[in-house]
């Protein structure tokens, strides 16, 4: 019998790509955006990473020597790795479970109320102001939020330096983290909610459901597995990525780096001290530990 001709693949996914040619030339600007912004720089970071690199001199390339160093030779990284998994462990959990109460929660409101406390419970995130208030109520002085009221209480004799004691400054920030993460993840969540079809409910009831724990379990967190995914890769992101409340909140470098992070850390060797290679190799680093977390997470929350 004659051979079959294999359809040629190549042809069929440009006939297939002229046919859908609309929607590729709708999506070509964030594409565009997407390669020129994200890709070019991750591959040059990565690329730059083997360098020593100083901005005003050409690359030398230096094999794995800033690795090396990295986690060799460089102890303030150690702390900032430490930091970093710390508030990760503490604020990455806390806050996904938080942003989900508190979607469901407001979406239980009615439309106009639930409106205003989506306003409230994301205003945080986007607001600028943010770090000028906790400033305020954790400052050490008797007119600090805090310190006031212990002071009038009688709980204490002198004003305690929240965002100066080592004692104190971590557990400050994290705080402020958690406070800080009803971001997108809650948006997503609130979003979620929507697309799930109610009329499920009915046929739960009577197939033996019988309270809201259950229906949230069996038949609200099966429909939202998208945004549940999207919701834990953003709040991996952001405690993995966390840096600008601890700079803020207790300056940089913090005392005895008891609040430095590995953004911090590249911040220091990029933006202060220049060396690029050094600091490609710290966000390298950074990206892998990263991936490889969201990878564990999409096989828990996506494959069965």
């Amino acid at each position: 019998m004659p051979r079959t001709k294999k359809p040629d693949r190549l042809k069929t996914s440009l006939r297939r790509a002229y046919a859908e040619r609309s929607s590729y030339v709708m999506i070509a600007p964030f594409m565009i955006a997407f390669f020129v912004f994200t890709v070019i720089p991750v591959v040059a970071a990565i690329v730059l990473s083997f360098t020593d690199f100083n901005m005003l001199q050409t690359p030398n390339f230096v094999g794995f020597e800033n690795y090396k160093t990295l986690f060799l030779n460089d102890d303030v990284f150690i702390i900032a790795v430490k930091n970093t998994l710390i508030i990760a462990l503490i604020t990455g959990p806390l806050g996904y479970i938080a942003c989900f109460i508190f979607a469901w929660f407001i979406n239980e409101l009615p439309t106009k109320i639930r409106a205003v406390m989506t306003v409230i419970f994301y205003a945080p995130s986007i607001s600028g102001g943010v770090y000028t208030i906790w400033t305020y109520i954790l400052s050490g002085d008797r007119y600090g939020v805090v310190n006031g009221i212990l002071m009038k209480l009688g709980l204490l004799d002198s004003p305690i330096l929240f965002l100066n004691d080592t004692q104190y400054m971590l557990t400050c920030c994290i705080i402020v983290q958690l406070w800080l993460s009803l971001g997108t993840s809650f948006l997503s969540f609130l979003a979620g909610f929507k697309t799930v079809d109610t009329t499920l409910y009915e046929a739960g009831a009577i197939d033996g459901i019988n309270n809201r724990f259950q229906e949230i379990w069996f038949m609200t967190l099966p429909q939202m597995k998208p945004q549940l995914l999207f919701g834990a890769v953003m709040q991996i992101s952001s405690s993995f990525a966390c840096g600008a409340v601890m700079q803020s909140l207790c300056g940089m470098p913090s005392t005895d780096y008891a609040t430095h992070t590995i953004i911090n850390h590249i911040s220091d060797y990029g933006g202060e001290r220049y060396e690029l290679g050094y600091a490609c190799a710290i966000s390298t680093v950074l990206l892998m530990a990263m991936l490889l977390v969201n990878k564990v997470i999409n096989k828990v929350l996506v494959e069965d």
